[in-house]
């Protein structure tokens, strides 16, 4: 499908030259960046009503949103916080690879 966008001529640059870089033409490169964009920010299978990790858009990092604890077995340890970024950063490398 063909489409028109106004893009900033900074970004365009970029793309181009990652294109060049990994030997795309420019509508492959755009199409594969937006897959893997869009790959990155959807919901994990993983935890499906439970935590997600998002970015704070303040800060940068890396933030948890879960619903609160019902018992003792959900509580937000060090130890599961640790537990969800791994899994989330599994679900981040395997979508880059896409």
């Amino acid at each position: 499908m063909k489409t028109t966008l106004d893009l900033p001529p900074a970004l365009v640059k970029q793309v181009k030259l990652r294109a060049l870089r990994d030997g795309l033409k420019l509508k492959d490169a755009v199409a594969d960046l937006l897959q893997k964009g869009l790959a990155a920010v959807k919901p994990s299978n993983r935890h499906v009503g439970g935590p997600s990790v998002t970015k704070d858009k303040r800060t940068g990092l890396p933030l948890i949103r879960c619903k609160p604890a019902a018992s003792e077995g959900e509580e937000l340890t060090p130890e599961r916080v640790a537990e969800i970024l791994l899994a989330q950063e599994t679900d981040w490398n395997h979508a880059a690879r896409r």
